[in-house]
């Protein structure tokens, strides 16, 4: 099992990816970024022997070829970190499988994005938001998106049959064809009833030709009714935030999100400025007018 080439390994590791119940969008991606560095390596840094193995590898040659792409397609800085990031994973699976001792990735620095965090609104916003969407279907477009926190893609494909409202849940299924439970509101709850009417089973939001609606039509309305740069992932992540400044239990948010990892949930959430600004008039000697020590 310890044999094979770079590009063996690059095949194997999709395989692996998708056993793991991985989107296929992500493989894709994945493979894409590998097959590359497999083929550049190959040309730049084939051995004697005329084929390149996961050993051969040298966390040079790969900040070489990082520094390459990067010029050449003018990557930003997320963009190269997703890349690395689909190298570090390839080669712990590499290290994991015995094909090589240590991960040649994790002595690479990683580039700062300047990222602070993912745009929000405020409760309120939110609800002048929905009061200005005149057409019933929009304005619950958004609200479900609200009140639940789902992904463009989780709303597009909700069935009528998933929805419970007796006890106010929906089941979802997310990324990786993982399955979770979200909540509603009364409100919503009451605004789903009227909007399903006799219907019983099918896409809950109907797009052209009968299809469930697209994630570009739901795009498409956000630019036409909400405010520029207000987006569904606005809305959701305003909802992970409200959610974890009213209750701060990120577990909790974590999974209402569908996170597999909470690192991934934490960049969704802010301290609230008001009450970052109340902590500091209460607690901070100057701001308490005090100038002793």
């Amino acid at each position: 099992m310890n044999d094979g080439t770079l590009e063996d390994w690059v095949d194997r590791y999709t395989d692996f990816l998708r056993m793991r119940h991985y989107s296929e969008a992500t493989v894709l991606t994945y493979r894409r970024s590998l097959r590359a560095l497999a083929s550049a390596l190959g040309v730049r840094d084939k051995p004697p022997g005329g084929i390149l193995r996961p050993a051969d590898v040298t966390t040079s040659a790969i900040y070489d070829h990082l520094a390459t792409i990067s010029e050449v397609s003018r990557l930003s800085p997320r963009t190269l970190n997703r890349i690395i990031c689909s190298y570090s994973s390839f080669f712990r699976y590499l290290v994991a499988q015995g094909s090589i001792d240590a991960n040649p990735v994790d002595r690479i620095e990683r580039p700062k994005s300047g990222r602070t965090g993912v745009k929000c609104l405020k409760h309120a916003q939110v609800l002048r938001l929905l009061r200005t969407v005149d057409d019933p279907r929009d304005r619950l477009i958004i609200r479900l998106i609200y009140a639940t926190g789902v992904r463009v893609s989780e709303l597009c494909s909700m069935k009528i049959e998933a929805i419970d409202l007796d006890d106010g849940v929906v089941r979802i299924t997310g990324k990786g064809n993982k399955e979770r439970m979200v909540f509603l509101d009364d409100a919503t709850a009451d605004a789903l009833v009227e909007f399903i009417g006799d219907r019983t089973s099918g896409p809950l939001f109907i797009g052209y030709g009968g299809k469930p609606l697209s994630t570009r039509s739901v795009q498409l309305l956000f630019r036409r009714v909400a405010p520029t740069g207000v987006t569904p992932h606005t809305i959701r992540h305003t909802y992970a935030s409200e959610l974890y400044r009213r209750s701060r239990n990120l577990r909790v948010v974590q999974e209402n999100l569908g996170h597999t990892s909470i690192k991934t949930t934490e960049v969704y959430l802010h301290t609230d400025l008001e009450e970052r600004r109340n902590l500091y008039r209460r607690h901070f000697p100057l701001s308490a007018g005090s100038e002793e020590p």
